[in-house]
């Protein structure tokens, strides 16, 4: 008789007991989403988001707590104290991100330094923080929310998808560095995501094009997926709390893409 093939035990409703996580941009879509599940598998989360009191109504949600801070304002970043959590989180999800769409010859060069600032220094500053505890403790977890576009290129969208690339890169100088230590990197890369953010980009998508927003979501988003439907942010989640897990310990320096197929082509 053959042998009965090896099956992956479930991850258990426990899994991240007595773990301490950080969500950036915790407070909504993905982030919340995280928050929840990680919660759920019985993790203490502080939720990150400038929105003081959508994180503070999570955090109470969810049995957490709340740091209200502004990403963006790097310099602030540069010595964090225990009241953020930072330094004695297990688990840091680094997904606080924004979006504009613009051509490159009238993107705002503002506008492309508040991106960087926001979606690759600060991630740069946060994991910096964060390794010394992690090194200690001997068990890190950093996740990355990237994006297809971590891995592919759209028009219009030239400092998000150098801000997401560039992550990509931290995340796996990350990894390397952190494998002597416990501490795993990797980065999640979903398509479009129904969240607050995506909804803004149907709108400016649909006024670059001069199409309507439905048409937007049929003819620009979906083309390359060939499943024909958004990411749910709840299935961003389920592989980060993987991710998160002891079950993963062996999963670092890559990118794990939520794309419907999109990058299959």
């Amino acid at each position: 008789m053959d042998p009965q093939p090896t099956r992956t035990p479930p991850i258990p409703a426990d899994a991240l007991a007595g773990r301490r996580a950080v969500v950036t941009g915790g407070a909504s879509g993905i982030g919340a989403a995280c928050v929840r599940a990680f919660a759920a598998a019985g993790a203490e989360v502080t939720v990150c988001d400038r929105d003081g009191d959508a994180a503070t109504a999570l955090a109470s949600e969810v049995g957490g707590r709340a740091w209200t801070v502004d990403l963006a304002e790097t310099s602030a970043l540069e010595e964090l104290s225990e009241e953020t959590g930072v330094p004695d989180a297990d688990i840091l999800v680094n997904n606080a991100g924004v979006q504009r769409v613009s051509p490159l010859h009238e993107f705002d060069p503002e506008a492309w330094r508040f991106m960087h600032r926001l979606m690759v220094e600060s991630p740069f500053l946060l994991i910096r923080a964060a390794l010394p505890g992690m090194y200690q403790r001997g068990f890190g977890r950093i996740l990355n929310i990237s994006s297809v576009h971590g891995l592919r290129a759209s028009a219009y969208k030239s400092a998000y998808v150098a801000a997401k690339h560039a992550l990509e890169g931290l995340s796996k100088v990350t990894a390397l560095e952190g494998a002597d230590h416990g501490v795993t990197s990797n980065c999640l890369n979903p398509a479009y995501v129904r969240t607050p953010l995506v909804e803004k980009q149907i709108a400016d998508q649909a006024r670059l094009h001069g199409i309507g927003e439905d048409e937007v979501v049929e003819r620009i988003m979906l083309t390359e997926s060939a499943v024909k439907r958004l990411v749910e942010p709840e299935e961003v989640a389920s592989l980060a709390t993987w991710l998160a897990s002891d079950a993963a310990g062996m999963v670092t320096g890559t990118s794990y893409a939520i794309d419907g197929g999109w990058t299959a082509s």
